[in-house]
């Protein structure tokens, strides 16, 4: 049995040669984590402890959240953390996560809409006889009481809004409405929502059974294309800066 991730796939899609050091070669990363990597986990972190609480009936109050998410952005944080962007600091980045959950609480409290779980593993099959999984977390799943939908909730801490196309082909949270599907009946219409919390903004997509089926079949030869796969090239990109083999990379020492 081979079980994949999203990221795993993603990973070879943005760069070979990354997905050569992280998965085949197993290469110890030259950088631990970077700050936004940093702020996404307390971030996350946090509005899960919102919700969890809130299905206990136990809303905390703004003033509790900005606690919890500082504790546990001062438990996790090291020196060692890279900052890509000189002209921001830990500060800096520490307090738009501060923006980003007032803001978030002004938008969802009390917080009562349906959430079943946080943080749900998933694994799908892609084939008849189970040979290749993915295995995949998703941040929120609700059932929409209203609507009769179950919800794929994610939360995104980047700068960037993506364009409704790039929303209507995202594999990610598309591979999760699979696992949902047949977790409560292929029958039942999944939304899928990315809460993009700079923008504070929503963008919700859906997929139809076939899209959903061809999905599949998309992501399995994917992987016999990795798996097949013999020369690794790296692929220069924006994102390189925040690469945590880019010290030792052979792309960035040839030039």
């Amino acid at each position: 049995m081979k079980v994949y991730s999203h990221s795993r796939l993603n990973t070879f899609k943005q760069c070979p040669l990354k997905y050569k050091y992280k998965y085949i070669d197993k290469k110890i990363p030259d950088i631990k984590q970077t700050i936004e990597s940093h702020l996404g986990r307390v971030v996350h972190y946090t509005l899960e402890w919102i919700y969890n609480n809130a299905k206990e009936n136990k809303i905390p109050a703004i003033d509790e959240i900005i606690s919890f998410y500082t504790e546990n952005w001062q438990e996790n944080y090291s020196e060692d953390i890279l900052i890509v962007k000189e002209r921001l600091t830990k500060n800096d980045y520490f307090n738009i996560g501060v923006e980003f959950l007032v803001s978030y609480y002004n938008e969802n409290y009390p917080f009562q809409d349906g959430t079943l779980e946080c943080e749900k593993e998933i694994i799908i099959k892609l084939d008849e006889d189970g040979e290749y999984k993915i295995r995949g977390f998703i941040d929120r799943l609700v059932y929409n009481f209203e609507t009769g939908e179950y919800e794929i909730h994610d939360y995104k801490t980047a700068n960037n809004l993506p364009q409704k196309e790039a929303i209507d082909n995202d594999r990610q949270l598309a591979l999760y409405a699979i696992a949902v599907k047949e977790m409560f009946g292929h029958e039942k219409e999944v939304r899928l929502i990315w809460h993009y919390l700079a923008h504070n903004k929503k963008i919700d997509s859906t997929r139809t059974n076939e899209q959903l089926e061809e999905l599949k079949r998309e992501t399995l030869e994917l992987i016999k294309e990795i798996e097949t796969t013999k020369d690794f090239p790296h692929n220069k990109s924006v994102l390189c800066d925040w690469c945590e083999f880019r010290p030792s990379c052979r792309a960035w020492r040839e030039t």
